[in-house]
């Protein structure tokens, strides 16, 4: 568990996302690909909630007037990686 107060509201909002995560190595913080893992899930996991709580937004999806689409920004290259789904 982290120490600082924001490690601990940090935590708290990713520990659904470390949950949901299928990964078969190592689940540590210091593994990039489980972290990457870790991150896109929770992008999936924020969809599916504001598909959830909002259903006017949900509404306007189905009908085609808008669409939630979650995404992921690398800092190194500055690309954006939209997600499927």
């Amino acid at each position: 568990m982290p120490n600082s107060a924001i490690s601990r509201v940090c935590w708290r909002k990713l520990k659904p996302a470390v949950a949901a995560t299928t990964y078969t190595g190592e689940r540590t913080s210091k593994n990039y690909a489980f972290v990457d893992a870790v991150a896109r899930k929770n992008v999936e996991l924020a969809v599916a909630e504001i598909r959830k709580d909002s259903p006017v937004l949900a509404q306007m999806e189905s009908n085609g007037a808008i669409k939630i689409a979650g995404a992921m920004y690398n800092l190194e290259t500055g690309v954006v990686d939209f997600l499927t789904g």
